[in-house]
């Protein structure tokens, strides 16, 4: 069983946990005690379609309350989802485990200071204003389809932080894109992607650092950033730019759900 966080990093993860919600809003969004329930029916997005417990110790009636969300995601059509971090605690796991629930898609999240040492090398690049044009150029560097366009469009336009919109392009064909959401001293990096036939020539770096150098000169202090463990391209790059883990966290779903 893993050893408990001490008082001072769960602080550190209700920070940056509170940020990738404001980031990353869902289209719907409510409370059941401190679970945090988030809706995104238009988009697969497991983080935008998941409950989020945000307290260890709020474990009361716990077969009433997973079956009350279960009503509510099998409503929208989209299997129930609990995304655990450490702030889930270990009694929450521990009935997941003995109900056989299954464990998935773990990810970091990742942290650094952002100085004049990590953007020396970034180039002034200006985000782009046009969000339905950042859409289809998201779009096509994920090798996305279009469904996804009316549900990240409206993502993009609901996030309450600035949010900067970065894109590298050739003949108006994407590169690479990137989106940098400046909150306060933060600055969180979302949706880094190169399009399949550019990938391992540098572009993701390029973009990285220039959305960083964007946030820094707008007095961001630290940059962070969520990605899955099984991506070792995407890890070996934060990993060259000195990001750290800060903690981890997965997705749990029923059997049925598989």
């Amino acid at each position: 069983m893993p050893t408990p966080l001490a008082q001072p990093e769960l602080a550190a993860v209700r920070r940056f946990e509170a940020a990738g919600f404001r980031a990353w809003p869902a289209a719907k969004v409510h409370y059941d005690g401190t679970w945090l329930v988030r809706l995104t029916p238009g988009h697969p997005a497991k983080r935008l379609n998941s409950v989020n417990p945000l307290d260890p110790g709020d474990t009361h009636h716990l077969e009433n309350r997973i079956e009350k969300v279960g009503r509510e995601f099998a409503a929208a059509s989209l299997p129930l989802t609990f995304r655990m971090s450490p702030l889930s605690g270990d009694a929450l796991t521990e009935h997941f485990d003995r109900i056989g629930w299954r464990r998935f898609s773990e990810s970091l999240v990742m942290h650094r200071p952002l100085d004049d040492d990590l953007i020396a090398d970034g180039l002034d690049q200006i985000p782009m204003r046009d969000v339905a044009r950042f859409v289809g150029a998201a779009i096509k560097a994920k090798g996305a389809t279009n469904i996804l366009r009316p549900a990240l469009t409206d993502i993009l336009l609901a996030i309450e932080p600035e949010a900067g919109l970065f894109s590298l392009e050739r003949d108006e064909e994407p590169l690479a894109v990137a989106i940098c959401v400046q909150d306060g001293d933060l600055a969180g990096l979302f949706e880094v992607a190169t399009a399949e036939s550019e990938r391992g020539k540098g572009y993701a770096r390029r973009i990285v650092l220039s959305a960083l150098k964007w946030a820094r000169l707008r007095g961001a202090r630290t940059a962070w950033l969520q990605v899955e463990e099984s991506n070792a391209h995407a890890r070996g790059l934060y990993d060259s730019l000195g990001f750290a883990e800060l903690y981890r966290y997965h997705y749990r779903q029923p059997p049925e759900a598989a």
